[in-house]
């Protein structure tokens, strides 16, 4: 089948999310190194050029599988603080940010580095996309720490690399799947009594911080997708 162009961006963006969806299973089953355009262009029923329509190397495509599990993980996070205002507090979360991630295979590879699974693609940063998670991180730490919400013997930047290599250790240290939930709970306890200041906190300050979260979270939300061109699901 040759190269189709389509002028409806509906119809782009469908057979976009087709084709990361056959990539996504593929490299899961298979692993980078095995995995083809070609076999992507099967998997999709479309042919090998239209493939190249959307990313023109397979590097491209496959990172950009990578960045919409980001995305996705992402989302999880700002639904559970509108679920739920409390979710804003550090340990809460943490359990929330470390079950996106342990729940997503290919997401957990990546950032964990599993040569097999992901190949190359983790020796290829983005660094405006970790400057931007950077810069969120902290202002999210900043936030709660302005809100008396967490420690005040550290500073931001302290609790900030202790807080992620508390949370880093956690994810490397691997378990049972279906002790997922177990090791979440086990990180927000850790988190809480490292890390949270042991004041009550009044509901409306929760109410407040978590929409400030939110809007700290669709700005990089917004700011992923622009720059990985992948389309609002």
């Amino acid at each position: 089948m040759s190269a189709e162009r389509l002028r409806d961006p509906r119809q782009r963006a469908e057979r976009a999310a087709r084709i990361l969806d056959v990539a996504a299973d593929l490299l899961l089953r298979h692993g980078y190194r095995r995995v083809t355009i070609d076999d992507v262009a099967a998997g999709a029923g479309i042919g090998k050029g239209t493939v190249y329509l959307h990313w023109k190397t397979r590097e491209q495509l496959f990172g950009a599988v990578f960045a919409r599990e980001v995305l996705r993980a992402m989302d999880e996070l700002r639904q559970a603080l509108r679920d739920d205002p409390r979710a804003c507090l550090l340990h809460r979360f943490a359990r929330a940010y470390f079950l996106a991630i342990v729940n997503r295979p290919l997401l957990l590879s990546f950032l964990l580095a599993d040569p097999d699974l992901v190949g190359k693609l983790t020796s290829s940063p983005d660094p405006a996309r970790d400057e931007r998670h950077g810069a969120m991180a902290h202002d999210y730490l900043g936030l709660l720490a302005g809100h008396g919400l967490l420690r005040d013997d550290m500073s931001v930047d302290e609790l900030g690399y202790a807080y992620q290599a508390t949370f880093e250790g956690f994810l490397r240290a691997g378990g049972a799947s279906d002790g997922r939930e177990r090791r979440a709970d086990l990180l927000a306890r850790t988190v809480r009594r490292a890390f949270e200041s042991e004041s009550a906190v009044p509901d409306a300050t929760l109410r407040e911080v978590a929409a400030a979260v939110v809007a700290l979270l669709g700005d990089l939300i917004d700011a992923d997708r622009t720059e990985s061109g992948i389309p609002e699901e």
